[in-house]
């Protein structure tokens, strides 16, 4: 029974370490070798899911969307409360246009961690394709409460503003925007707030 546990336990701590090493090879970009590295780690423990969340993103990166899918479903069912997994899938939703599974997906993010900053931020531009603009701009509007300086929350919220109909209050978000260096809010202002109105 001992030997058991500790064959257990090294299997464990093989998966853990191939782990690591294909997260180092991911980020010196040797994908060849960190998918590898993944690949033992899964072998070793089919329940390590920090392995498959790993080999989604190299899948992601190579726009294999339906093989990242598939892992990150893997490394969600094996962690339901890993965010990360989570947040990745809901990206791959939105480069699928599945835009109501990526809200749900980037809101199950936020149930984990109100402060995941991006989830509320990729979140609104799903609600923006899917014109559901009032709640889009909440989701900006909370992004600038949790950061005050996120241009790219600015520059949102005045583009979503806009297009519901609030002029005004898009155009000083842009400005915002600008001001904490978003470059592009400019050329936005000049073309969507400069115009001559009859």
């Amino acid at each position: 029974m001992v030997f058991v546990f500790v064959s257990i336990l090294s299997f464990a701590q093989g998966a853990k370490e191939y782990t690591q090493r294909g997260r180092e090879l991911l980020e010196k970009r040797e994908y060849v070798e960190a998918l590898v590295n993944l690949n033992r780690a899964v072998e070793l423990d089919p329940n390590y899911s920090a392995a498959y969340y790993l080999r989604g993103n190299i899948k992601d990166n190579f726009e294999d969307r339906h093989g990242a899918m598939k892992d990150y479903n893997l490394a969600i069912e094996k962690n339901p409360k890993f965010a990360d997994a989570l947040y990745a899938r809901g990206n791959v939703k939105m480069k699928l246009q599945d835009y109501y599974g990526a809200v749900d997906d980037f809101t199950s993010v936020i149930a984990i961690n109100e402060n995941f900053v991006e989830a509320y931020f990729s979140r609104g531009r799903a609600k923006q394709f899917l014109q559901a603009y009032q709640d889009a701009i909440n989701d900006c509007s909370k992004i600038i409460q949790i950061n005050p300086k996120n241009a790219d929350a600015y520059s949102l919220r005045g583009i979503l503003r806009i297009e519901f109909g609030d002029m005004k209050n898009g155009c000083l978000d842009l400005s915002k925007a600008g001001e904490l260096g978003d470059l592009k809010a400019y050329e936005l202002i000049k073309e969507k707030c400069n115009q001559k109105r009859d």
